[in-house]
């Protein structure tokens, strides 16, 4: 249901989240080493996400990324649609064309109130509210 850069991009979020401030920002590297993605892939999308205003890029001998208060108020969603686009989840299960209420797969509707639930949480909770999943070690990254 994600691609690779959604999933690559949700991770990263959350580590800065979890870990960077205005203060400690974190380079592109030292992310990737941490939640074991790779580096290029990794800079690549937080300059997307940058140029959204989704993160925050510092350029210099201390620059990095991070994440200020609004950021951290935003959701994940925000940050799949940016990488992947709007219609990300609209996508049938088992890759037909066509797949609706009206018209449905033979999981249509099994997987459609678990899509919905999923994509009420990633737009309704904060990227806070994941950090502090992960800091509480309900939820990991890597």
């Amino acid at each position: 249901m994600l691609s690779n850069q959604s999933q690559y991009a949700i991770r990263g979020v959350i580590f800065l989240a979890v870990n960077a401030s205005e203060q400690r920002k974190y380079g592109s590297k030292e992310i990737g080493d941490q939640i074991k993605v790779p580096v290029p892939f990794l800079a690549k999308i937080f300059q997307n996400l940058s140029k959204e205003g989704l993160i925050t890029s510092a350029k210099g001998p201390k620059g990095g990324f991070y994440l200020n208060k609004d950021q951290l108020k935003g959701n994940l969603m925000s940050v799949i649609e940016c990488i992947d686009g709007p219609e990300s989840f609209n996508s049938c299960l088992i890759g037909l064309p066509q797949c609706s209420d009206s018209s449905p797969c033979s999981i249509h509707h099994l997987a459609a109130p678990l899509r919905n639930e999923m994509l009420n949480s990633l737009s309704n909770r904060s990227i806070a509210d994941f950090a502090i999943d992960t800091k509480n070690g309900k939820s990991h990254i890597f």
